[in-house]
């Protein structure tokens, strides 16, 4: 064999080697590409479903399609009696894939689901004056105003605002147009969002002193300066220097008109 055809033969033999090897590389990129992609059923909704959707009714509104399982939505519904029992928490779009994370049990709904970390439900029983019976509502924000006696050598009545700010998740029941009453009769109450330390300032002003909501503004909210009164404060707003020159002589003394 001439050194030409040698050349030759070695060139063929490799190029032969290299179809194999390519050959072999594409084969096995296509099996990995086809276990990645095995198709499996998952359910999603027909049209947008809103928050608050029982998942009884939600069935009718879904429907079945196949995509690979590396697609697969993390808690997706395996079949739509898997809602029975719960509601929908968050909307849930049309062509979304239907997990069970959107949804919670229908015991979580209400007062429970807007309670986290340290927020605490607080049912406090007052009359209608106290709780703004007829005018809060459900959503509204309201403070704490307190006042109770400040024992020490010279014990005083003391005013302040207690809590500001505070959710109202249930407002009082009051009775409608139709006459109807709603509440049960003297026993009126409001459940409050507060801290687990606010709960504690709210249950010390309930026991030992009296205590009304005030309704905060829907917007732009605003406080002022925090502080406190007591009968010194009052009496001496609003006074000029002679006016409380004259109280700290004789916090009593009246204008007499002189005797003829």
């Amino acid at each position: 064999m001439t050194y030409r055809l040698r050349n030759i033969a070695i060139a063929v033999a490799l190029a032969v080697l290299a179809a194999m090897m390519t050959s072999f590389y594409v084969k096995q990129q296509k099996q990995d590409i086809q276990q990645g992609q095995v198709l499996t059923t998952v359910w999603v909704a027909k049209a947008d479903i809103p928050a608050g959707t029982a998942g009884d009714d939600i069935s009718g509104q879904l429907a079945s399609t196949q995509v690979a399982k590396s697609s697969v939505t993390p808690g997706a519904i395996v079949e739509p009696a898997d809602l029975a029992g719960k509601v929908s928490s968050e909307p849930i779009y049309a062509g979304e894939q239907v997990s069970l994370l959107r949804f919670a049990t229908e015991g979580e709904q209400g007062i429970r689901a807007q309670l986290t970390g340290n927020l605490r439900a607080f049912q406090l029983p007052g009359d209608a004056n106290q709780l703004l019976s007829g005018t809060l509502e459900t959503g509204d924000h309201v403070d704490v105003v307190g006042a109770g006696e400040v024992k020490s050598a010279d014990s005083q009545n003391v005013a302040r605002v207690i809590l500001r700010d505070i959710l109202v998740l249930q407002a009082p029941e009051v009775e409608d147009p139709s006459g109807r009453v709603t509440s049960r009769q003297g026993d009126e109450s409001i459940v409050l969002a507060v801290t687990d330390a606010q709960a504690e300032k709210l249950w010390w002003i309930f026991t030992t002193g009296d205590w009304s909501l005030s309704l905060r503004p829907t917007t732009d909210a605003a406080d002022s300066p925090e502080g406190f009164e007591w009968s010194g404060t009052v009496l001496a707003d609003g006074m000029t220097r002679a006016q409380l020159r004259k109280l700290l002589v004789d916090p009593f003394q009246t204008e007499r008109t002189p005797q003829p």
